[in-house]
């Protein structure tokens, strides 16, 4: 309860003088009191344990409604506790921990659902036990790490904890990368092992070629052989024995790189991230008779984080490799799939779909989607509410903060495409250019600061630096705050736009543009302007069956009655669709570099 509320600097872990692995990283404390005269040093002592003993008791409150709530109350295990209560002393609450309290406690129960195949907690963790021993006969050690270029799968998960249980760290890719990008960011982790699918292995293996440290028989194939590497279930081929005493592994989750190289998040699991958890638990309807679809890759912190929060509740997740609107309607049927988590793009491809195909796939079962990962339109959030109901949750975070916000369907309802409010033990500021607060109602750049802060940019201190002020991070999002104390995101503060020297975030304007009924999504940049510096260019996708009447002409039309003058887009580009990253933010510096048709107007 303390940690909660201790103002702490944090830094980024880095690899040991071997280059393997995430080692611990210190944390510095601010040291401001040595400055202070000695009444207002004795004041501030004399507070702290009131300090202490509020955030002690409030974290206790949302500890018992979560408990009560999510259905935990009346299904302790007297032994599962005592483990549980173990594990958390050594720092342990990730994955691991929680397949092996659920193996004790829950060990019948089904936990991961996939491809018809259906394994209980039980067997999930006795799998782990099994793989744990195997990647230590296999040469892993504690503290080295090991890169995933899997796709969704149950050994995903089976990876991630046995990596952790022998105290190694698990560095997520995506299956996406390119050769050029696996290099880079095989190198930069300094893995000793790669779990991949076989099907990826031509890419990974022209990557291998300038990765000396990772020989090909440190690869472990998932799927088909591949001729000089190890099976995956030849590991678990084994009996279980022994887990060295060491911390429990790191996660390492890479950015999505948006404007430039990836920078690998450090996460460990301990008791913080476990309050962390529950904050987010106590303000949406998790519970343990939940199925959970996950259909986000599961690289991304936002798929591994709310399977994990369903698995910790003792509910079942039901994997997908992919998301596919079609699909996912169909799954949801017959699994009668209760919650799931979906970015913004997944939503504009459901909302896309033909209306006889949405009234033909009703959806009673589902009480909540969980929305993240980059901006929800004010527009589809009205669109998503008046398809589904009151099921929505818009929450604000990111690798970097873990879970920051969260708004419900009333919010939702109240102010469409809000983030919402700050979930308990979590700090907001909204800095200026120098770092002084805002005046209420104005534009500024969000710090936070929380339980769940990552340790730090992994061999890259400098960027953790240039993300923290007095221990509060920001990744670069600016936002308002309403009266009723619920945040906005406005934009990026790289994608600022100045036109005659006037402040222009772009998510206003796309918002506009995507309030018009023809217009399915949209991204605004600006462009070099010789006489106001920079110019707005939007890019448009229309809707099935638009109005040949929707035209650039028209939609500026549609900008000049809903914005000033220099908020309407002089420059448009009718497109298909727009590039985007698996998480849904769309890659404006591609957007940036198009040579093609543009309409001026």
């Amino acid at each position: 309860g303390a940690s909660a509320s201790r103002a702490a600097t944090v830094t980024a872990g880095v690899a040991g003088a071997d280059g393997r692995g995430v080692a611990q990283a210190p944390r510095a404390e601010s040291a401001t009191m040595a400055l202070t005269s000695p009444r207002r040093i004795m004041a501030k002592q004399s507070t702290m344990p009131r300090q202490r003993a509020r955030a002690i008791g409030g974290w206790a409150q949302v500890l018992a409604r979560v408990a009560v709530r999510s259905g935990l109350v009346g299904h302790a295990n007297p032994k599962a506790l005592a483990v549980g209560a173990q594990q958390l002393l050594k720092g342990r609450a990730g994955l691991s921990a929680i397949f092996r309290l659920r193996g004790i406690s829950d060990a019948d129960r089904p936990a991961l659902v996939h491809a018809g195949t259906v394994r209980t907690y039980g067997e999930v963790d006795a799998r782990i036990d099994r793989l744990a021993t195997g990647l230590l006969r296999f040469g892993l050690k504690p503290r080295d790490s090991a890169a995933l270029l899997l796709w969704n799968r149950p050994e995903f998960f089976e990876v991630e904890s046995a990596m952790a249980r022998i105290g190694a760290s698990a560095v997520s890719l995506s299956w996406r990368s390119t050769a050029a990008e696996l290099e880079y960011l095989l190198n930069h982790a300094g893995v000793r092992a790669v779990f991949f699918e076989s099907a990826l292995w031509p890419t990974l293996e022209e990557a291998l070629r300038v990765c000396p440290n990772i020989p090909r028989d440190r690869c472990i194939a998932l799927g088909d052989n591949v001729i000089g590497t190890r099976a995956y279930e030849s590991l678990l081929d084994v009996t279980p024995g022994p887990m060295p005493e060491a911390d429990e592994g790191a996660v390492v989750i890479y950015t999505s790189g948006t404007t430039g190289r990836p920078k690998g998040a450090v996460r460990r699991f301990g008791s913080a991230q476990v309050l962390g958890f529950m904050s987010f638990l106590d303000r949406s309807p998790l519970t343990r008779w939940d199925r959970h679809l996950c259909v986000c890759p599961l690289y991304h912190s936002t798929a591994l984080g709310f399977a994990g929060m369903t698995l910790m509740t003792g509910g079942a997740v039901h994997i997908e490799r992919d998301f596919d609107a079609a699909r996912f309607l169909q799954t949801v049927q017959r699994e009668a799939i209760t919650t799931t988590a979906l970015v913004p793009t997944m939503l504009h491809r459901l909302m896309a779909l033909d209306p006889a195909v949405l009234d033909a796939s009703p959806t009673p079962s589902l009480r909540t989607i969980l929305c993240g990962g980059a901006a929800l339109p004010p527009a589809l959030c009205e669109r998503v509410l008046q398809r589904f109901g009151p099921v929505l949750y818009n929450f604000y975070g990111a690798t970097e903060t873990g879970l920051v916000t969260v708004a419900t369907p009333d919010d939702l309802a109240a102010v469409p495409g809000t983030i919402g409010r700050p979930l308990h033990g979590v700090e907001i500021r909204l800095l200026d250019e120098g770092g002084l607060p805002v005046a209420p109602g104005e534009v500024g750049e969000l710090y936070a600061r929380n339980v769940m802060l990552v340790e730090g940019y992994h061999a890259d201190d400098a960027a953790t630096q240039a993300s923290l002020r007095e221990g509060f991070f920001s990744v670069g999002d600016l936002a308002t705050v309403d009266p009723a104390g619920r945040y906005q995101i406005v934009g990026r503060r790289r994608d600022m736009v100045i036109s005659g020297g006037v402040n222009i975030y772009p998510a206003e304007v796309e918002d506009a543009i995507e309030s018009h009924p023809d217009v399915a999504q949209v991204a605004v940049i600006g462009v070099p302007d010789p006489e106001w510096g920079e110019r707005l260019r939007a890019f448009v996708v229309l809707r099935a069956g638009a109005s040949p009447d929707t035209t650039p002409e028209a939609l500026r039309a549609w900008c000049r009655k809903r914005l000033s003058g220099p908020k309407a887009p002089r420059e448009w580009v009718m497109v298909p669709s727009l590039p985007s990253n698996p998480t849904g933010k769309v890659l404006k510096r591609e957007l940036r570099a198009w040579d093609g048709e543009v309409v001026t107007l």
